[in-house]
């Protein structure tokens, strides 16, 4: 093969895990499936509210998606390195190549190898840029796909056998935060991201029989060889996400997407579902994340492009703040916030703490357990976002370490306390379990009432959701996270608040009557 000219994929440097010793070389016969995530033909403008139908779905993906020149040069790379394309989605911008190891670093120009980290997990990974040959270099966001190692935890809390404040069944929160009634979520379909894990059938039909609620329709969806694998810890993750979202929506149709956590799964899980023409979710939840600075810049790219037409088909993607409060669980000393929670696309979802008495709500402050080792709210202000414009009268601080004018985290919020938490059942047990993770559903659930309400899709929810009155939501004004304390209107604990559910539908008709002239 002739000397051609290899540039580095802008943002794609790696560095093995902190702690994690490299115990081998990889098997040079070993088959990986790589993602490349390719430019827009066009850019987009800004979202706006509203969904998509069918057809204009896919008439997005033909204006926005890759262009046909830039997906034939990659699939002619992929040829003469000896790859295989296994996918190509023009509309998602992406080209599946499948290799052998050896193929694959003469491709891309690494070096791959297997990685042991302290805990004893294994994984395939790299070190420093990946390079393209100069034909295809200003075509490739990301190579995604070559390292697999983990990049996201899911964001939700047992409660301790020790603490025992109470618990609820989403029902109960439902009415607490005083949802509306006379609508199920019915037309619509709430897509969850889920990174490992599973749900039971059998398990799902007791939990919402005894709730007194019809079983939604429930549908799985392989991404990249993910599959519904119920029988480890993140089971609990995988259920909490159905119940609460089902319970709270029990006529909406739930799909989800079942994908490896690594960051092609995840980029590719989100660009799945956004681009899903024969489901069409009109709401995402994702419980799942990681610390922004943790990603390479080409995977944060990509997955923020992913987000990007997400909210531009008017699709609601809620996602969950974290539970280890301003440093995000970063050992470092400093504030972190979680990705993909501090992503401008998204509804970032914070958690409190909820006490009631006699079924109403007696106190709601921010969830900070951390003295017990029982977790927090996660929220801050991120260092790699810019603050969107529906924040530019939010009173979103600048990071205090920085001084960036950040996007700021979280934008809403509910009970996340696991002390506090939500009813589940998981693996046959009954539980009781919390974190943000628990939150991003709960909106979901909501957001489908809205929808089924307002009679189309609220859409890219965050520029409306500033602008409605206070009313729409209960400030909480007491708690920290512990850098950041809660105060009044937007904090980075609990952002605008939890919801006052009828209140918020009726600010939401009123925008809508009047962006309509009704």
């Amino acid at each position: 093969m002739p000397n051609v000219k290899r540039l580095a994929v802008r943002g794609s440097e790696r560095r093995p895990l902190q702690g994690a010793k490299k115990i081998g070389a990889i098997k040079n016969d070993e088959i990986i499936h790589a993602t490349i995530v390719l430019r827009r033909r066009h850019s987009a403008a800004a979202p706006k509210s509203g969904g998509l139908s069918h057809d204009r779905r896919e008439e997005y993906g033909v204006i926005h998606g890759a262009a046909a020149s830039d997906l034939a040069a990659v699939e002619h790379f992929a040829h003469r390195h000896g790859l295989t394309v296994s996918g190509r989605h023009a509309d998602r911008r992406m080209v599946i190549l499948s290799g052998t190891a050896d193929a694959m670093q003469k491709a891309f120009g690494t070096e791959l190898a297997y990685y042991e980290t302290t805990t004893g997990a294994r994984y395939r990974g790299r070190t420093g840029p990946i390079t393209v040959s100069d034909s295809i270099a200003s075509a490739v966001v990301a190579v995604l796909g070559l390292d697999n190692r983990p990049v996201a935890k899911a964001h939700f809390r047992r409660r301790s056998t020790t603490g025992t404040t109470g618990s609820f069944t989403p029902t109960q929160v439902a009415q607490m935060y005083n949802f509306p009634t006379g609508v199920n979520g019915a037309g619509q379909t709430i897509g969850i991201i889920e990174l490992g894990g599973g749900y039971t059938p059998s398990d799902l039909t007791t939990y919402f029989t005894g709730l007194g609620i019809t079983e939604p329709n429930i549908t799985a969806v392989s991404v990249d060889g993910g599959q519904n694998t119920p029988g480890g810890d993140a089971d609990g993750e995988v259920m909490l996400d159905i119940e609460v979202a089902g319970a709270i929506a029990p006529g909406a149709n739930i799909v989800v997407y079942f994908a490896p956590n690594t960051d092609q799964g995840f980029h590719d899980a989100i660009a799945a579902a956004a681009h899903d023409t024969v489901h069409q979710p009109s709401i995402i939840s994702i419980s799942w994340g990681g610390p922004e600075d943790s990603w390479t810049d080409q995977a944060r790219t990509a997955m923020d492009a992913a987000l990007e037409d997400a909210a531009q088909m008017g699709i609601t993607v809620t996602v969950a703040a974290g539970d280890d409060g301003s440093s995000d669980g970063v050992n470092d000393g400093k504030l972190h916030v979680d990705f993909p929670a501090s992503d401008p696309n998204v509804l970032a979802c914070g958690g409190t703490k909820l006490i009631t008495s006699d079924g109403k709500i007696s106190s709601e402050v921010v969830w900070n357990e951390l003295k017990s080792n029982e977790g927090a709210t996660g929220g801050g202000i991120s260092n790699l976002f810019a603050e969107p414009t529906y924040q530019a009268h939010a009173g979103v601080p600048k990071n205090p370490e920085t001084n960036f004018q950040g996007r700021g985290v979280p934008d809403v919020s509910g009970d996340a306390d696991p002390n506090t938490g939500y009813a589940v059942r998981v693996d046959g047990q009954n539980t009781v379990i919390g974190g943000t993770s628990a939150v991003a559903p709960l909106w979901a659930g909501l957001i489908a009432l809205v929808n089924q309400r307002l009679g189309k899709p609220l859409g890219f929810a965050n520029p409306q959701l500033y602008q409605v009155p206070e009313s729409a939501f209960r400030d909480i004004t007491k708690g920290d996270n512990p850098a950041f304390k809660a105060g009044n209107d937007w904090d980075a604990c609990t952002g605008l608040g939890s919801p006052n559910g009828t209140a918020l539908i009726a600010a939401l008709l009123g925008n809508t009557a009047a962006q309509t002239g009704a």
